[in-house]
């Protein structure tokens, strides 16, 4: 993992290069905006439900004393989990994006490449009280400022970075126009012998989709199988046997082939 300029290099044991541009403080700050216009939204619905919920009870006769501190309470309550588990809810469930960061193509990662999880979602969101203060996340933009890859203090805390996202790649937008295989003599190709010139720029993007995203496989090794299936598909290739679990060497040799052929 290595840092240039606002790059961020993640090199994988298959000697994967992938580079994530470090998402600044202006797209960051439309994508805070967004987030904060829906939490806004829902906490004046909230609000508005417990006001109605308030004046019924007056309404059907209930003791006021009785009533109100109760409601007033539950009324605090989700302010506070609206606020405060938005961004933790969103992050762990869309893997480091809440609505406002999808909406502008960023994403929370790990600074080691990898999606973060639960425990990196909490605690960079903790702290965001800290990069609040004393308004407008006036600490956190100073730190944004001061850090070299416009980190807040939540984010030095979680060691977690926000980048522009990758476009994905869906492997069944690439099946349909796979070629048919062309069946080769006895053996099959070595690592030396395939045709990697074959595959398109979006074959090879493919290829690094799967290595970056592959730990967030259940069927990792299905996936892996049918990429490399698809892959000598599209170079006219019938796909060697392999033992169970060696379908990802097959993407490496051609990874590793291609990477090969490119250097001068």
């Amino acid at each position: 993992m290595t840092f240039q300029d606002d790059t961020l290099h993640i090199d994988t044991p298959e000697n994967v290069i992938f580079d994530y541009t470090i998402a600044g403080i202006g797209s960051r700050f439309m994508a805070c905006a967004l987030d904060t216009l829906l939490i806004t939204g829902m906490m004046l619905f909230v609000n508005f439900a417990l006001s109605a919920a308030l004046r019924a009870t007056d309404l059907l006769g209930f003791n006021e004393q009785d009533t109100e501190p109760w409601l007033v309470a539950l009324f605090a309550l989700l302010n506070f989990a609206l606020f405060w588990g938005y961004y933790i809810f969103f992050e762990t469930l869309w893997s480091g994006q809440t609505p406002g960061k999808r909406l502008n193509n960023l994403r929370v990662i790990r600074r080691d490449g990898t999606p973060i999880t639960a425990s990196e979602a909490v605690v960079r969101n903790l702290v965001r009280l800290i990069d609040f203060m004393p308004g407008l996340y006036a600490i956190g933009v100073i730190a944004m400022f001061i850090d070299g890859q416009s980190r807040r203090l939540g984010d030095l805390a979680a060691a977690t970075l926000v980048v522009y996202e990758r476009a994905g790649i869906a492997l069944s937008s690439l099946e349909a126009g796979a070629a048919a295989p062309a069946m080769w003599p006895d053996e099959p190709a070595g690592e030396s012998d395939l045709p990697v010139g074959r595959l398109s720029a979006q074959d090879v993007a493919l290829m690094e989709e799967y290595f970056l995203r592959r730990d967030q496989f259940n069927d990792r090794e299905a996936v892996a199988a049918r990429l490399a299936h698809t892959l000598y598909g599209r170079m006219g290739l019938a796909t060697p046997p392999v033992a169970a679990g060696q379908a990802e060497a097959l993407l490496s040799a051609i990874w590793q082939t291609w990477r090969q052929q490119r250097q001068p």
